[in-house]
């Protein structure tokens, strides 16, 4: 029964680095252009 907390302990801790990372990315710019690099795959390279 001891290791449920600790497991539910480093669930929460889990979840909220990725929450903090996921505000952090936003917050830095990552999603702002969601278009440009999705499309360049698309794009030979040959101008």
């Amino acid at each position: 029964m001891g290791i449920i907390p600790g497991l539910v302990l480093a669930a929460l801790l889990l979840s909220g680095v990725g929450v903090a990372l996921f505000f952090w990315a936003v917050d830095d710019g990552q999603f702002d252009d969601l278009e440009t690099h999705a499309a360049m795959p698309l794009h030979d390279g040959d101008d």
